[in-house]
């Protein structure tokens, strides 16, 4: 085997990743269709971990222990799952939810199952000058007012 460098505490194969530098992913953003017309307020009385605030937002919000994730239930039956670590644990929770309506009693299809968003991080040891980083590629980057953002996007 290659050279060992570390990324947290876990080895790092060098083949692969020649930098030693590999991201961690921290969320993962999927949805999907339950193929039918949900009942909110049915769901936020009758199931646990959720709540309804019409007022506030026209979603259920749901969220289950394992995989840490929270749902967000539209009326129209689409479904929103955020938080999970790997795309796996992002259908493995989508599919729970699914399960947990059905339950309830409506007739909750799987449909449509999409990953919509990954989020990593890595640490890459040196400091990163988003202004600079920004100015030089203007085409392809965007920075939000940097006194109360750390991130960029690219």
């Amino acid at each position: 085997m290659a050279d060992q460098g570390t990324e947290g505490s876990q080895p790092v194969d060098l083949t692969k990743h020649p930098s030693g530098i590999v991201p961690t992913l921290q969320n993962i953003v999927s949805t999907v269709n339950l193929d039918c017309k949900l009942d909110l307020k049915a769901i936020a009385l009758q199931a646990r971990n959720a709540e309804y605030n019409p007022k506030r937002f026209a979603a259920v919000i749901m969220r289950i222990r394992e995989p840490k994730t929270t749902a967000l239930i539209f009326a129209s039956g689409k479904m929103v799952c955020t938080g999970a670590k790997s795309e796996h644990l992002s259908k493995l929770a989508a599919r729970k939810y699914a399960r947990i309506v059905q339950k309830l009693g409506f007739p909750a299809k799987f449909k449509d199952f999409k990953i919509q968003n990954i989020v990593g991080s890595c640490d890459v040891k040196f400091p990163i000058r988003l202004e600079g980083l920004a100015y030089s590629h203007s085409a392809f980057s965007s920075v939000s007012d940097l006194k109360h953002c750390d991130h960029i996007y690219l």
